[in-house]
């Protein structure tokens, strides 16, 4: 599975990627608005941080605008991934873009007949909301059970990858991966949390205690 981190955080993006353990990035307006960043300026920053897609998203709603805005995206760096709402306009954006060679993430999925749709229409990934689905008494990860299901039928036409959005912890992450998607994307705080266990610690401490009574160092 691969991990993309949901931020448009610079800062949070460097430390992780220094881990190694990040594969992507995803941002959104709502994203770039918390940051307070310019949004192609933060942009760029990302895309060299991180050497998987970056999904930028477009703010147009008409299909004009998605394609004016989506390829002055994809011109900010190769792994840039062009991020469209799935509506019709962003089916048809993603059509045209992905027969330019542009890396489209079809995003706001709710169920799996969309994600149907935005693999037909050529889509890098699709990104089913799981805790937003939650929220409304749904299970979120029912959907990416569905889609998985789907996509798996017809691997020689239907090469989306599923993203898992809105996830809101660890449990979602491994439910995820246990289901098989493709890619995860969480806040930072949640891919660190997946290190964390109390035992862990537990037992750190007290490797760390017996070997303070050897009297003994490394270096």
């Amino acid at each position: 599975m691969k991990f993309f981190i949901d931020t448009a955080d610079v800062a949070e993006i460097a430390d992780l990627a220094s881990s190694g353990l990040v594969d992507g990035v995803t941002t959104n307006p709502s994203l770039i608005a918390k940051s307070g960043r310019n949004f192609l300026e933060a942009g760029r920053e990302i895309c060299a941080l991180v050497p998987g897609p970056v999904s930028a998203e477009v703010t147009a709603v008409h299909l004009d605008g998605m394609l004016a805005e989506g390829r002055k995206l994809a011109k900010l760096a190769p792994n840039v991934c062009v991020k469209l709402p799935l509506t019709w306009d962003g089916l048809k954006a993603c059509r045209a873009l992905a027969d330019e060679g542009t890396l489209v993430n079809v995003t706001l999925c709710f169920q799996a007949g969309q994600a149907l749709l935005a693999a037909k229409a050529g889509a890098t990934f699709i990104s089913p909301f799981v805790g937003r689905l939650d929220d409304i008494g749904q299970e979120g990860m029912q959907l990416i059970s569905d889609i998985v299901e789907i996509y798996r039928n017809y691997p020689a036409t239907l090469r989306t990858e599923v993203l898992v959005a809105s996830a809101r912890g660890v449990n979602h992450v491994i439910e995820a991966a246990r289901l098989g998607a493709h890619v995860v994307t969480v806040p930072p705080k949640v891919l660190r949390d997946l290190a964390l266990h109390p035992m862990t610690d537990k037992g750190l401490a007290a490797f760390l205690k017996d070997w303070e009574a050897t009297g003994q160092r490394i270096l």
